[in-house]
C-alpha cells in the first residue's frame, strides 16, 4: 500500500462521528474539491479511486442523515446525493461549484477548521512517496475555494503555494511543512512514519555529501600528485634537476617514491620534517620551475 493510501486510511478512521458540526465542515471540505461536481438534475457527484475517501464520505453523509447512492464507473467509486440536502453551502451558478463564504470560514473554531481541511485533503488531496520526493497537493473546484483555504491555513502558520494554471491547487514541497500539515489533520501514525523516512533521507544525504567531498578531495590530491610527478620527470629529462637546491631535490625524490602519499605524511619523511603547507610550497615551486622550461 502506498504512503498516500495508508494516510487516507488513517484519516478515514478518525472517530469524531458524533460531532455533527465537525462532520458538516469535513463534508464541506469534500464539496470544495475538484472531484465534486453538481449535475444538471441538481445531484451532487463525487468520484474517486480511493475506497478510503468514499467510505469516509459515506460515513459523513449517513451521520448527517443525507441519503446517498454508491456505484462504480470503471475504476472509480462514485457517490451521488441530492444538492437540496446541502443547504449550508452556496452554489456558484457560473461554475456550478460549491463555495464556502469567507466570512463564515473565518469565524469557525479550530476543530471545525481541522475537519474542513481534512475534508479537502480526503476529497482532493494526494501526497507522494516521501522516500522519493516531498510533495503534498490539494486540488479544488475553483480558484475562490483554493484561495479561501490558503487564507485559513495561513492563519494557522501553515503556508501552501497556489497553482492556478490548468487547475486550482494548493501544494507544498517541503518535508517539515508536510509533516506539520499531517499532524494538523490528525494523522499521528503517518506523521511518525513520515518523520522516520525524512530522517533516513537526511542521513543518506549527509553521508553522500561526505563521500562526495572526500572523493573530490581525493581526486584533487591525485591530480596534484600527477602534476608534481610530471614536473619532476620533466626536470630530470631536461637535465635541469641537478640545478635544484637540496631541499627541492629531497622533496622531489620523496614524491617520486611515494606518489599517493598525502602532503602531511610526505613532510614527515624529510630530514627536517615540514608541515603540509611547507611541503606544498616546495612542490609548487618545482611545478612552477618546470612550467618555465621550454618544451
Amino acid at each position: 500500500m502506498s504512503f498516500s493510501s495508508e494516510l487516507k486510511e488513517e484519516l478515514s478512521k478518525i472517530n469524531n462521528l458524533t460531532n455533527k458540526e465537525q462532520l458538516k465542515y469535513e463534508l464541506i471540505g469534500y464539496l470544495l474539491t475538484a472531484n465534486t461536481s453538481i449535475l444538471r438534475g441538481k445531484d451532487v457527484r463525487y468520484a474517486t479511486e480511493s475506497e478510503y475517501n468514499i467510505n469516509r464520505l459515506a460515513k459523513l453523509l449517513k451521520n448527517l442523515q443525507i441519503n446517498y447512492g454508491i456505484e462504480m464507473e470503471g475504476n472509480l467509486f462514485v457517490i451521488k446525493f441530492k444538492s437540496k440536502n446541502i443547504s449550508f453551502l452556496n452554489i456558484d451558478e457560473s461554475s456550478k461549484t460549491y463555495i464556502l463564504e469567507e466570512k463564515e470560514a473565518m469565524e469557525i473554531n479550530i476543530e471545525c477548521v481541522r475537519a474542513l481541511i481534512r475534508g479537502t485533503f480526503l476529497g482532493g488531496g494526494s501526497v507522494n512517496n516521501p522516500e522519493k520526493k516531498y510533495h503534498l497537493e490539494i486540488v479544488f473546484s475553483s480558484l475562490y475555494n483554493a484561495e479561501l483555504i490558503k487564507k485559513l491555513l495561513e492563519r494557522l502558520d501553515i503556508n501552501m503555494k497556489l497553482y492556478d494554471k490548468n487547475k486550482y491547487s494548493l501544494y507544498v514541497k517541503d518535508g517539515e511543512a508536510i509533516s506539520e500539515i499531517l499532524a494538523f489533520l490528525g494523522a499521528n501514525k503517518s506523521v511518525l512514519d513520515f518523520e522516520e523516512i525524512r530522517v533516513k533521507r537526511q542521513m543518506r544525504a549527509k553521508v553522500n555529501r561526505i563521500v562526495n567531498c572526500e572523493t573530490a578531495n581525493l581526486n584533487k590530491t591525485i591530480n596534484a600528485s600527477i602534476e608534481q610527478i610530471e614536473a619532476i620527470k620533466k626536470l630530470k629529462e631536461s637535465n635541469y634537476f641537478h640545478k635544484l637546491n637540496d631541499s627541492l631535490k629531497e622533496i622531489a625524490n620523496l614524491r617520486l617514491e611515494n606518489p599517493d602519499m598525502p602532503l602531511s605524511e610526505l613532510g614527515k619523511l624529510l630530514k627536517e620534517p615540514l608541515g603540509k603547507s611547507g611541503v606544498n610550497y616546495r612542490l609548487k615551486k618545482i611545478v612552477d620551475i618546470a612550467k618555465e622550461l621550454k618544451n
